[in-house]
């Protein structure tokens, strides 16, 4: 009885050490599959921040000059303004409200 024991014990050692070089191997081709998709999403995310850099860099102009018109306005009309800004600002109370 114990030649039998002896055996499945090397067996399981035989086992565990194959199993472990299978493990070692997926690990690595794991992170070389993880290091290109990390470098992939990276390179996509780079590209999307020049793109909308790109675009907000030739919007600035009409940005601004819209910004100096609602200035104007704001100034020329302050009584509305406030009315506006109290309507955002409950808009805004009653979504944070609703939610919970």
């Amino acid at each position: 009885m114990a030649s039998f024991s002896t055996l499945s014990d090397i067996d399981l050692e035989k086992q565990v050490a194959a199993l472990s070089r299978e493990l070692a191997a997926l690990r690595r081709a794991t992170l070389k599959r993880g290091g290109a998709y990390y470098e992939d999403g990276r390179d996509a995310a780079l590209d999307t921040y020049s793109d909308l850099a790109g675009r907000l860099r030739d919007a600035m102009p009409a940005i601004r000059k819209q910004g100096r018109v609602i200035e104007k306005s704001a100034r020329d009309h302050p009584a509305a303004t406030a009315a506006v800004g109290l309507v955002v600002l409950g808009l805004v109370a009653s979504l944070l409200f609703s939610r919970r």
